[in-house]
């Protein structure tokens, strides 16, 4: 099956194959060219260019893309999109003056999440997830890290973990799973936590682990969650099965654990809604991505990431959205660019750089995703008639998108 796709009015973050991510001032560039087209075959980029210097005529589909945008699809690098229920009642509990950790205190937030997961079939959690899956492909997004983490038992992360192995064998959008057990500390291990870890590194990791069932390790490196020294002890008990690091680090309180997180060769630290500036030094050199999450400082109405001080700071940037049921329901990475623009002060050109290559570089796949490069998997966004990209976060409540392409098919 071969693709044209002709007369672009702009195709965007266009890249060599070496340019596996952007930091600093690069995140400011977004190469583009005008009136051009891209030529796919099968789930692959062969060629593309300005229209001029088009020769392909035999082909099996033409899309004519005038007055378009053409970009990669959206790489949305920190998700819990496989959850059981909603938690719309909190929303209304906090509307009504409760915090994010009251609800958590009197047994809601994740430990709400995991009752209903416990008490949810395979299959219902799968139908439920794949539902979210769909809606968020036609949103753009071609690549999804999901997490588990709402199981906080070995049997219920294990059945989060096959789901998102399932979908991940039968969708044909890119699919990153990491392993959150250090998401909370059960009700039942309230005052021995550290046989929670205990249950976490010498049960559920190496189960796991046996299994293939995850690429990376997460923990909830927060004050009231896991501390430093719990953290250490699961990284380094992760190591051992080669379970790369993506943390959740710096949501509420700084307190260290993005220096640990490097210390440990975290592919990515996520939420970092309170920085300091040891934690600014701790990334730079560092091969760490930093990956902001504005949908939920949104919806929590707490701080936004200082995208614009980790820019400056000659440090990258990544954009994901944290889809879950208590803090981000939502999915949307449109939402999320336009967000990061509004609220951080991101300029376009950066936004679509970090929610793109970046966000593959925080997944581990940039050298396939994020990029219109020659040999790179054909997973693009054709969009509606637009004046320029820079409309695309600044009409927020639209969508602006009239296809997606993932692995070469129209979705």
């Amino acid at each position: 099956m071969s693709l044209l796709i002709k007369n672009i009015k702009e195709l965007l973050q266009i890249r060599a194959h070496d340019v596996l991510k952007v930091s600093g001032q690069e995140m400011k560039t977004l190469p583009s060219l005008k009136n051009a087209y891209v030529f796919i075959e099968h789930d692959t980029i062969v060629d593309f260019g300005i229209m001029e210097n088009c020769k392909y005529e035999n082909v099996d589909k033409v899309i004519d893309a005038t007055g378009k945008i053409v970009l990669p699809t959206w790489c949305d690098s920190h998700t819990h999109i496989v959850y059981a229920g909603n938690r719309e009642q909190e929303f209304v509990d906090r509307i009504n003056g409760l915090s994010y950790e009251e609800i958590a205190n009197r047994g809601g937030g994740i430990l709400n999440s995991a009752k209903t997961l416990k008490n949810t079939t395979e299959e219902d959690l799968y139908q439920q997830s794949i539902a979210r899956v769909k809606k968020v492909m036609q949103l753009g997004s071609g690549a999804l890290e999901i997490k588990s983490g709402y199981g906080l038992t070995t049997a219920s992360e294990i059945k989060m973990l096959r789901v998102i192995k399932r979908i991940k064998k039968e969708f044909p959008i890119k699919i990153k799973a990491t392993f959150l057990g250090a998401h909370a500390f059960p009700k039942e291990f309230k005052d021995n936590k550290q046989g929670y870890l205990d249950l976490i590194i010498k049960d559920m990791i190496p189960k796991i682990a046996k299994d293939n069932l995850a690429d990376y390790v997460d923990v909830f490196c927060e004050k009231g969650y896991f501390s430093l020294e719990d953290t250490e002890q699961i990284l380094e008990a992760a190591k051992e099965y080669h379970l790369t690091p993506k943390i959740h680090v710096n949501q509420f309180n700084a307190f260290g654990g993005v220096a640990l997180a490097v210390k440990h060769k975290a592919i990515s630290v996520d939420h970092l809604e309170q920085l300091s500036p040891d934690d600014i030094n701790a990334l730079k050199g560092s091969d760490t991505m930093p990956v902001a999450l504005p949908s939920c400082s949104y919806f929590l109405s707490i701080p936004y990431t200082p995208g614009r001080q980790i820019i400056d700071a000659g440090l990258p940037l990544a954009l994901a959205t944290d889809y879950n049921p208590g803090s981000t329901p939502s999915g949307n990475m449109n939402f999320v660019v336009s967000t990061a623009c509004i609220k951080m002060k991101l300029t376009p050109e950066e936004a679509i750089n970090a929610a793109t290559l970046n966000g593959a570089y925080a997944m581990g796949i940039s050298n396939q995703y994020g990029s219109i490069t020659k040999g790179k998997k054909a997973n693009i966004i054709i969009t509606k008639n637009v004046p320029s990209y820079n409309y695309l976060p600044y009409a927020f409540g639209e969508n602006n998108i009239d296809q997606v392409i993932i692995n070469g098919a129209q979705i």
